[in-house]
């Protein structure tokens, strides 16, 4: 194992926890690893990441990692590091219980404050069964056999053009539980109206000054998702470039893969595509290229096509790209003023922009392309729903809702 000096890790982490590291290395992308309380890596889990980082965003790995050193410090708080290739349902069950109560203690008479979502307890069971299938499958640690057993009880509902599919049948289930509230059988979504609240809580225009109000980055971030239905990610790696205006004819946002971003955002699965919108995303889209470039000669710093679309305007490092981090904070902001349902997260967008369409009538085909689907089975499995769902039918005009937006059946 590589040890690591005690200068190269942040003081704030000098503690009896396993913690994940930031690295760089010669020529590479930022990239992270697992490093335990004696500063070393663990090599379980480094092997691991390593075999998947050609294929995950950094992003990923780094959330992958996180979850692997919360399992690591678990180990070590009990001293059961060297059995990590040999623990079984009971230990499994105590990490998740340890989770639960704020990674204090196994067991507690009392309920613990501000516990983590069953979602995030979730997420860590996960990347610890991926972990763990992966050893089985390389270096043949049978943990994963004690874990799995089976096939879930109950299969998703397959559609009538599910032999079209190539995937595979639903595999083995956890053995450990998680949710303690039933999962929702659709994805959420927003309503138009609901929609509006987040933009204009992050800037709204003042015709007497002919000037916006507020971030008006933030407020392009969230109506770009609404109107294109991007994942977060591919926003976020999005060029100045890559927002084609259309100068008479249709505007167009190119999604280009690229794993050279700076702040490590990354298209899924690599694959390009085409979104057509309409003007007013056009229109918003110049008033932010001109904000970029007045703050740009203001703080006396060169910006061309190729930099990244979406920056720092208001804080150090200035017009370096946009963190996921940061638009998170600013849900929580929104979050905290009431704006929005109490649990929206920007992939909310996405969802609404497949159930706004299919309620105004576009072909599933089409949805499919648009949203960078990898199969139209996919599409239907999530939103087949939709179109009979007469309740959310009548709870907004979809149609006028979408009616400014650009939906072609051209795709790159």
């Amino acid at each position: 194992m590589k040890n690591y000096p005690r200068s190269f890790i942040n003081k704030e982490i000098e503690r009896d926890v396993a913690y994940t590291v930031p690295l760089r290395p010669p020529g590479g992308r930022r990239t992270w690893t697992v490093v335990d309380a004696e500063y070393r890596t663990v090599a379980p889990v480094e092997e691991w990441l390593e075999s998947h980082r050609a294929e995950w965003s950094p992003n990923t790995v780094r959330s992958y990692a996180t979850s692997l050193a919360h399992w690591w410090t678990f180990l070590e708080r009990r001293d059961e590091t060297g059995k990590w290739n040999a623990v079984g349902v009971p230990v499994v069950a105590g990490y998740l219980s340890w989770l639960r109560n704020g990674r204090t203690v196994e067991r507690t008479l009392t309920a613990p404050e501000n516990p983590p979502s069953p979602e995030t307890l979730e997420a860590r069971l996960a990347a610890l069964i991926s972990f763990y299938r992966w050893q089985a499958a390389v270096r043949e640690v049978p943990v994963a056999a004690k874990l799995l057993r089976g096939v879930p009880r109950r299969a998703p509902a397959r559609g009538l053009l599910s032999h079209l599919d190539n995937r595979t049948q639903p595999g083995p289930s956890s053995l450990v539980r998680v949710r303690t509230v039933k999962r929702r059988d659709r994805p959420p979504v927003l309503l138009p109206q609901q929609v509006q609240a987040i933009l204009d809580g992050c800037a709204t225009y003042d015709p007497a000054t002919g000037e916006w109000v507020g971030n008006l980055r933030d407020r392009f971030f969230f109506a770009l998702l609404a109107e294109t239905g991007m994942r977060i990610g591919e926003a976020l790696g999005m060029r100045i470039n890559e927002f084609v205006m259309g100068r008479g004819g249709t505007p167009q946002v190119d999604v280009i893969p690229r794993e050279d971003n700076p702040n490590d955002a990354r298209v899924k699965m690599l694959r390009p595509r085409r979104v057509y919108v309409g003007s007013d995303l056009e229109r918003l889209y110049a008033d932010y290229l001109t904000l970029i470039a007045m703050r740009a000669a203001d703080l006396g710093l060169h910006i061309d096509s190729t930099d990244s679309l979406f920056v720092n305007l208001d804080r150090p490092p200035y017009l370096a790209a946009l963190r996921e981090g940061t638009v998170r904070d600013k849900v929580a902001a929104l979050k905290r003023k009431g704006i929005g349902p109490a649990d929206w997260t920007p992939h909310w967008f996405r969802h609404t922009h497949a159930t706004a369409l299919l309620l105004g009538g576009t072909a599933d085909w089409v949805v499919s392309r648009r949203l960078g689907h990898a199969h139209v089975q996919t599409t239907l499995d999530l939103y087949g729903w939709v179109t009979e769902d007469e309740a959310l039918r009548a709870a907004a005009n979809w149609k006028n809702y979408t009616e400014g937006w650009k939906v072609t059946t051209d795709a790159i």
